[in-house]
């Protein structure tokens, strides 16, 4: 198969670039260690480790660009420092042999001055747990001969997002009438990106050499608080206005003395205790994209929820 768009990963992320790249008439290739993705025949699903360069090599041969959107195996930077940056060299080196572009998505983790509105051009230097594996990933990104993408996102929202602030712990809550818990604050403005948005951002930066080797911003809508958000997902399904609560930072703090898990989730408390805002304006009008409004993102992942029910 030639001129294929090699996908890693079928998390939110991949199996979403997947379905765009199909859905335009673009042959995929997606990689994962079970062999699963979207169901489509432009879509081939082939069972590959991409911490294995061989594995990677084979199956990068013949491709025009790579979206690497694996994450770590589990939410601590000893997993992330163990198993990314060599996944991330085996990429970069098989997509450089073949000539083949690498798309990033990244999170804001790197920012290191987040208490002020987060920029394409603001500094990302941060240091230390996880937000310095993600700074790390960056540097190598661009010190590589690979040429390179990194498009950067706020948490997720949107279809097949589980495991975040806007998935598994929120929507089905809502959904339910039950009362919704929240970590930091209900009321702090943050800012929350539609995967949807992030996918063709990365999919438009592949396609448009002079956008290489930059970092941009995801189309994200404007700031709101999580209360705002729950209340988005009620008004699309149609349900009562839930109470929303939030679980106070020194809680999570004292439970992480006994639990390395709540560690690690209190290490980015103050993405959510203060404002936490990503403005993407400047990169909106460089990829003439715009975000999908709040109403719309929510009605969409409203519906990918009560589907799976």
């Amino acid at each position: 198969m030639k001129d294929v768009h090699v996908v890693t990963g079928a998390g939110p992320v991949g199996w979403t670039v997947a379905e765009q790249l199909a859905e335009q008439g673009k042959n995929v290739r997606i990689l994962t260690r079970s062999g699963t993705g979207p169901e489509h025949p432009l879509v081939d699903r082939v069972t590959a480790d991409v911490q294995d360069p061989a594995q990677v090599r084979d199956a990068l041969a013949g491709a025009t660009a790579v979206f690497h959107c694996i994450h770590g195996s589990s939410y601590t930077a000893d997993a992330w420092q163990a198993e990314l940056p060599q996944a991330e060299q085996a990429v970069l080196a098989a997509a450089g042999e073949a000539g083949a572009v690498v798309v990033f998505p990244e999170s804001l983790y790197s920012y290191s001055e987040p208490g002020r509105p987060m920029t394409g051009a603001g500094p990302r230097a941060a240091e230390g747990g996880k937000r310095g594996v993600r700074t790390q990933l960056l540097e190598a990104r661009a010190d590589s001969p690979t040429n390179t993408v990194t498009v950067v996102a706020g948490d997720f929202i949107g279809p097949r997002v589980k495991t975040s602030h806007a998935g598994e712990r929120l929507v089905p809550a809502v959904l339910a009438g039950k009362k919704v818990w929240v970590i930091g604050s209900t009321d702090q403005p943050h800012s929350f990106t539609y995967v949807p948005d992030l996918a063709a951002a990365m999919i438009h930066t592949a396609a448009t050499p002079s956008l290489w080797n930059g970092v941009w911003h995801a189309p994200t809508g404007p700031a709101i608080t999580q209360r705002r958000l729950a209340t988005a997902f009620t008004e699309a399904g149609g349900v009562a206005a839930p109470k929303v609560a939030a679980v106070p930072g020194w809680v999570l703090r004292a439970l992480g003395v006994f639990s390395k898990d709540m560690r690690e989730v209190a290490e980015m408390l103050y993405q959510f205790e203060e404002p936490f805002v990503m403005d993407s304006t400047a990169s909106e009008a460089a990829l003439g994209l715009d975000p999908t409004p709040l109403p719309e993102a929510a009605a969409a992942t409203v519906a990918w929820w009560r589907a799976q029910a």
